[in-house]
């Protein structure tokens, strides 16, 4: 197989939740750039109604709908009017997640952190902990139930989901609840990888680093993981580190060589492969 064709997307149907801005919106627009016919899901009507007019102006085959993922009805009939509208899907990007709040130390770096009591154990309230379970986790969920019902039949496709590298290592500057939700998407992705090889269908996951993909400005909106800037795809693609890794992720993530990436990490940083 030619290298052209390991990476060829043109006319597949692709989905991409939490699209409305950073990584989601970045990925959604590398896969349209690259031929894919891309529906575009965010919580946020305005931003998804936006960008999905500003991508068709560069001719590229999108289409945009509001849904947030905690709907989980409401997702799945999402899915079927996307694969109503393109004929067929073929890959999907679970990326919509929200920022958890402060974490029980102020600041990113320095051994002189001082305490916040705001994000202490004891002031965990259970509305914030559990809506960041029911987007970040939940939401992958969902997502990944609605494409196995209609990837299993036809039995091919490409499963991503976006986790980070608070799934596996802690910082104590973000909530707890972001750390315990990504390492839960992240060992679901392993399990739902499992069950779906005998169907041709790969399940991979990108990581997304704090210091490079922001967490949203209004912390608590479902569909965003990543800047929250209306500009943000032409800064992403201006020279971030991990922005510059994004569309050979997004094609990476979707090879037809499944046997190659199934089950791995693929690293927003600089667009590593790890086991």
């Amino acid at each position: 197989m030619k290298c052209a064709e390991l990476f060829n997307i043109a006319g597949q149907g692709a989905i991409v939740t939490g699209a409305g801005s950073g990584l989601g919106l970045a990925i959604a627009e590398a896969l349209a750039e690259s031929g894919a016919r891309v529906t575009l899901l965010d919580v946020d009507a305005g931003r998804i109604a936006g960008e999905t007019e500003r991508l068709r102006t560069l001719g590229y085959a999108v289409r945009g709908a509001p849904v947030d993922v905690c709907d989980h009805a409401a997702l799945e009939r999402a899915f079927d009017a996307a694969v109503a509208a393109h004929g067929r899907l073929d890959i999907v990007f679970a990326n919509a997640g929200i920022d958890s709040g402060p974490g029980f130390v102020t600041g990113w770096a320095g051994s002189q952190r001082a305490r916040n009591p705001d994000g202490a154990l004891e002031t965990y309230s259970d509305e914030r902990w559990n809506r960041v379970i029911d987007v970040n986790l939940g939401g992958v969920f969902a997502a990944l139930r609605a494409a196995a019902r209609l990837m299993k039949p036809q039995r091919s496709g490409k499963l991503i989901v976006t986790t980070s590298v608070a799934a596996y290592q802690c910082e104590p500057a973000i909530g707890s609840a972001y750390m315990a939700a990504k390492a839960g998407a992240a060992h679901l992705m392993r399990c739902v990888a499992l069950e779906l090889a005998a169907f041709n269908i790969t399940v991979n996951r990108v990581l997304r680093h704090q210091h490079r993909w922001r967490a949203c400005e209004e912390p608590g909106r479902a569909g965003c993981d990543g800047e929250a800037h209306a500009d943000a795809p032409r800064r992403l693609s201006r020279g971030y580190q991990g922005a510059r890794a994004v569309p050979r992720l997004a094609r990476l993530g979707v090879s037809h060589r499944p046997a190659d990436h199934d089950r791995r990490r693929l690293d927003a940083r600089g667009g590593r492969l790890k086991g």
